[in-house]
């Protein structure tokens, strides 16, 4: 099974193309953080190409840019072609099946800095309970 989900933000601009034939598509890559730090304590990235074709390739054209927060479902495609130099390519993508925008990234620094001027953070939201809750079956809506 050749199945990849992918959430990260796209790390470049997208290309939107229409073929001769009128097939729309549009490539870009995502940048996908890894689960966990390296020696120095940063989290590292990973860069991975992506193409989309259809209505979906326009839309991401027109309502997604680079820094955009998406996820991406679809399979890893390898292909390879003759370059002008006479040397042989080869290219690992993601051939996106589906694409769903998350967060625009001008969006989301507004909501924070809205947020944080406005809004108290709260540590612990169940400090006031004390250090345990008691709950009857009763109290339980199934």
């Amino acid at each position: 099974m050749n199945r990849v989900i992918l959430v990260g933000r796209i790390s470049r601009e997208i290309t939107y193309r229409v073929s001769q034939n009128g097939v729309k598509n549009a490539q870009s890559s995502i940048a996908v953080n890894r689960p966990f730090k390296n020696k120095d304590g940063n989290i590292d990235a990973d860069f991975i190409n992506f193409t989309v074709f259809g209505d979906r390739a326009e839309n991401l054209s027109k309502y997604c840019s680079k820094g955009d927060l998406i996820s991406i479902e679809g399979r890893i495609q390898t292909r390879s072609y003759d370059a002008q130099d006479g040397t042989k390519r080869y290219v690992t993508e993601v051939m996106a099946e589906n694409i769903e925008y998350l967060a625009h990234k001008s969006n989301e620094a507004r909501d924070i800095q809205e947020n944080s001027s406005s809004v108290p953070i709260q540590e612990d939201p169940f400090s006031q309970f004390g250090s345990e809750v008691a709950l009857s079956d009763d109290d339980l809506p199934f």
